[in-house]
């Protein structure tokens, strides 16, 4: 697969997750950016919050311990060569696609549908346990990923004013800057056969 096939396939994909909460929303009766709104809190809450992620992120790809060696190797085989291959613009299309497409999903239609039926405690819970096995590529990476999103969940509501647009930013700049970090790891690699 090209770089162009990954990044189109890719971007399709991740935006097209907000047309799937658009329509999921509307047969459950919950529209997915009811809580999305242009706020310089939740955008500074949302760059704030990328840090946390970003340095955990850093600190178990650099030094991966028990189970987080897998999901490093499983981002350089799934994922390496085509980032490596993009350029940063690209990357960053990609990320905002899939922080603005998941987030609308799982925080802006899931969650609050699940609130609705079980009580906002099995909202949080059940969209995330969703949420991680989505992302199911190692065990350890789902277990993570549905951390992260009770995270994202935390962020959107921290300022008191529930707000998509926290959750949207941290998830789309830590894509990002993870893009930036397995790509590099591959432009580094030296090439087979060289001697």
């Amino acid at each position: 697969m090209n770089s162009e096939y990954f990044f189109r396939t890719a971007f399709f994909f991740e935006a097209n997750l907000a047309i799937v909460a658009i329509v999921l929303g509307w047969f459950v009766d919950i529209t997915p950016y009811q809580y999305l709104y242009l706020d310089g809190t939740a955008v500074s809450i949302g760059l704030l919050g990328t840090l946390p992620l970003f340095l955990l992120f850093l600190a178990f790809y650099l030094r991966p311990v028990a189970g987080f060696e897998q999901i490093k190797q499983a981002l350089l085989d799934t994922l390496g060569d085509h980032l490596a291959q993009l350029r940063w613009h690209h990357m960053l299309a990609l990320a905002a696609a899939a922080g603005v497409g998941e987030e609308l999903l799982f925080r802006g239609t899931i969650q609050p549908w699940l609130e609705q039926i079980g009580g906002a405690q099995f909202g949080l819970l059940a969209s995330n346990v969703i949420f991680g096995l989505v992302h199911a590529i190692t065990r350890m990476y789902a277990i993570m990923t549905g951390l992260v999103g009770i995270y994202l969940e935390y962020l959107m509501d921290v300022s008191g004013k529930r707000n998509l647009l926290a959750p949207i930013v941290t998830h789309g700049l830590y894509d990002f800057l993870a893009f930036l970090v397995v790509a590099d790891t591959v432009r580094k690699k030296p090439s087979q056969g060289k001697s």
